[in-house]
């Protein structure tokens, strides 16, 4: 029987970058998908969590997930029907106003543009007034995918419709994904789909005070400052609350140029309020409600954000820490628990411990020699045994 040929090294480099290239190119047309993918996930698990709270009181699941979804509808509908009225008329207001709010500023921003002065206020005014005007011009990137406004809504409305079915029945699919694995590894398989979400639900929970947290300080803030359109920077802040420690920057940066065409001391009142929230996100909230569950190290996620938003694009950002969890999630359990266990160096759960000595003990007794006990002798001579006597 002939051998088989071997290819040499530059064949398999060429056949691997090839293939490298391929992956790349197909990641880039499922960018979307894989972000809508995600998002449904992440939309279950919430369902999933009502209809399991509710099954201990006898509800059934279905009932129990379409509770949990119109309950969220109805919170999320409320709270956008008492911020979007005044958030809009601000915003309008704002866009309106924009020609005198940069008439201190137009010169310099015209000496890097090249721009005549007079004309700066107004091209700022025409670019967000494409925005406050249509709002299908914010999700340009989907809209080359050709989607509408209406197209997008469709499509949340499926991922809607989708997430409660998977709340409903969520055993299928988590048995679908332990088939995937050898037998002898569906017990891992479930215990790193269980951590994952243990730590999407960290940081849905750690989002939700997060943005609640940030936009009432901030709007409490602006207003003792006496800053205009206070609700318009608290709400477009907390939005961007999404995207770690970046979105708290660039938040920051719109109010503070407002303000510093009124004054220079109104400039730096607002960037201190802005730097008083992001203090005490950064040591009260994230620590307490997010850090703790998720566990992703500060320096990660600032890289990661990065990273993902190269290339997932600019949605990407917005759920880069539930991708950040689910890297290092999967790195951790697959490789580095692993590798740390052949070297002794991870510490063990004492229960992990347990059941592991209790598993090993018949082995251990089966393959044991039994060792008779030596007896010492008595320490007073006379209840030493008496020797024999030759006869």
């Amino acid at each position: 029987m002939p051998e088989a040929r071997q290819l040499n090294p530059l064949t398999k480099a060429v056949l691997l970058g090839f293939a490298l290239l391929g992956l790349g190119l197909l990641f880039q047309e499922l960018v979307t998908l894989l972000v809508a993918i995600l998002v449904t996930i992440l939309l279950a698990i919430p369902l999933a969590g009502a209809a399991s709270a509710l099954e201990r009181y006898r509800v059934p699941r279905a009932v129990g997930a379409l509770a949990g979804l119109l309950l969220g509808i109805g919170a999320l509908v409320g709270i956008l029907a008492l911020v979007i009225p005044s958030f809009a008329d601000q915003a309008d207001e704002f866009v309106d106003e924009v020609p005198a709010i940069v008439d201190d500023l137009e010169q310099a921003v015209a000496d890097v543009t090249g721009s005549e002065p007079g004309e700066v206020g107004v091209q700022v005014q025409e670019f967000l007034e494409r925005y406050t005007d249509d709002p299908g011009e914010l999700i340009g990137p989907l809209a080359s995918l050709g989607l509408s406004v209406a197209g997008v809504l469709g499509a949340f409305l499926l991922m809607l419709i989708t997430a409660y079915y998977m709340a409903v029945r969520p055993e299928p699919l988590v048995a679908g994904v332990e088939s995937l694995f050898p037998p002898e590894r569906r017990r891992w398989a479930r215990g790193v789909i269980e951590r994952l979400r243990e730590s999407w639900i960290g940081w849905m929970q750690g989002v939700l005070v997060d943005m609640a947290l940030t936009g009432v300080l901030l709007f409490v803030g602006l207003q003792l400052i006496g800053l205009d359109f206070a609700i318009f920077f608290a709400v477009f802040s907390a939005f961007l609350v999404l995207i770690p420690y970046f979105g708290s920057i660039i938040g920051a940066v719109p109010p503070t140029l407002f303000a510093l065409t009124d004054s220079p001391e109104l400039a730096l009142a607002t960037l201190g309020i802005y730097v008083i929230v992001q203090q005490v996100e950064s040591n009260v909230t994230i620590p307490l409600v997010m850090a703790n569950r998720v566990k992703l190290h500060p320096a990660v996620v600032a890289i990661g954000v990065i990273v993902i938003g190269q290339l997932f694009g600019f949605i990407g950002l917005f759920v880069a820490v539930p991708i950040l969890a689910l890297i290092v999630i999967v790195v951790d359990e697959a490789w580095v628990k692993p590798m740390e266990s052949e070297r002794g160096l991870r510490t063990a759960d004492p229960s992990d411990v347990a059941a592991a000595a209790a598993e090993e003990e018949p082995d251990a007794a089966a393959g044991a020699v039994v060792i008779a006990p030596v007896k010492t002798p008595p320490e007073d001579p006379s209840e030493a045994p008496s020797e024999p006597r030759a006869s």
